[in-house]
């Protein structure tokens, strides 16, 4: 590995320690304290992703035009500095607008961290794309370990403040990351570049990877899978109390998730280079359709695990197969643009779940949510399967 691509993932691996930290399983359980309802609690968990929704476009183009290592590092400063206030929360419509101001720091940092690696990359970009993720999902398994671990055993704060610590750490790292300036303003300066005549190029490259079948295909299959991710997100704590689980077994069944998907995301990514991409993501929207079908059907926590296990393989498959056939039909300097679009709908299928979720379950019960997100994949696996195989 390279110095700055090494850098770059244990930097995202202390950022989405932190995120995660935060956000699973503390957030519902600290929206509860606060005395939200399951409605308003889909609500808070999905606000920081609907930052992303807007801003992961924006931020794609942006970096092709500037550069990535600064708006690397504003993602880095969010997440470091949001998980300290916190601290101060003591209302639901704070802690919305804090949940809002937190999203700064995946939507500004998720997308263009990935075009970063793409573009690292040529020949083996899906095995340093599977690299990167895994040391981003090796976060998102330590944070809800420590989480469920810090509920039962210490409150609220000290996770918060824990969470504002390492989160300060992923932006040291990521000071330490230099990077070769690819954007569209450097690549074209003996021709005298202006910012206007890059913007327009920017508007044709982002036209052309709007009407790119191949990134649309990945972007709605990344969107389906993350739609159960929020689900699983907010109401799989909820769930697990409700059969008598504790806070630690909770963070166990997201922790297993995503050591399974940490373990699996580089032999996948390798996988893909042989078989292609289209096998793997279908395979792993299969996996995780069956699990959120099984989940909300099952009370014993051994099979809990197992069906998170299952979640995590195809959680894995799904987003480095996905992230790696949007940067194989996308131009290198068009990276953060492909980038934003595949981020955006992810995130509207990760905002969506849990707001969508909050509702059923309140009206129908867990099953009807749990397994609205599983048809969602479901019409994904045939979207998917016609697009890419005419």
């Amino acid at each position: 590995m390279t110095h700055p691509f090494l850098f770059l993932c244990i930097a995202g691996l202390s950022c989405f320690f932190s995120y995660n930290l935060v956000r699973m399983p503390v957030l519902s359980m600290f929206a509860g304290s606060l005395g939200a309802t399951p409605e308003m609690i889909g609500v808070v968990v999905a606000a920081s992703t609907m930052t992303g929704v807007f801003l992961k476009l924006p931020m794609g183009i942006l970096s092709d035009i500037v550069g990535r290592k600064r708006l690397l590092i504003l993602g880095a400063v969010a997440f470091g500095i949001t998980p300290f206030a916190y601290l101060l929360i003591e209302d639901l419509q704070t802690l919305l607008v804090l949940r809002l101001c937190h999203g700064l720091a995946t939507a500004v940092f998720a997308p263009i961290a990935l075009a970063t690696v793409a573009s690292m990359f040529t020949e083996k970009r899906g095995a340093g794309l599977g690299w990167y993720t895994a040391s981003t999902q090796a976060g998102s398994l330590l944070g809800p370990l420590a989480g469920g671990f810090l509920i039962d055993h210490a409150g609220f704060s000290d996770a918060f403040t824990i969470a504002g610590a390492i989160g300060l750490l992923g932006l040291f790292l990521v000071l330490q990351v230099h990077l070769i300036d690819t954007t569209i303003s450097s690549a074209k300066a003996d021709e005298s570049t202006d910012l206007k005549k890059a913007l327009t190029i920017v508007s044709t490259g982002v036209q052309s990877v709007i009407r790119n079948r191949f990134v649309l295909s990945a972007s709605v299959a990344a969107m389906s899978k993350m739609v159960s991710t929020g689900v699983l997100m907010a109401f799989l704590p909820l769930y697990g109390f409700s059969i008598g689980l504790t806070g630690t077994q909770v963070g166990f069944l997201f922790g297993i998730q995503s050591a399974v998907s940490l373990g699996s995301k580089p032999l996948l990514g390798r996988m893909s280079e042989s078989i292609g991409r289209l096998p793997l993501i279908l395979l792993g929207l299969l996996c995780c359709a069956f699990a959120m079908s099984c989940i909300p059907f099952t009370s014993e926590f051994r099979l809990l695990l197992i069906f998170a296990g299952i979640f995590g393989v195809g959680d894995a498959a799904v987003m480095t197969s996905s992230s790696a056939l949007v940067g194989d039909s996308t131009e290198p300097r068009f990276g953060g643009s492909a980038m934003g679009v595949y981020g955006t709908l992810s995130d509207i299928g990760h905002a969506s779940g849990p707001i969508m979720s909050g509702i059923l379950i309140s009206s129908f019960g867990y099953p009807a949510a749990f397994l609205t997100a599983a048809g969602t994949m479901v019409l994904a696996i045939a979207y998917v399967g016609v697009t890419m195989t005419r």
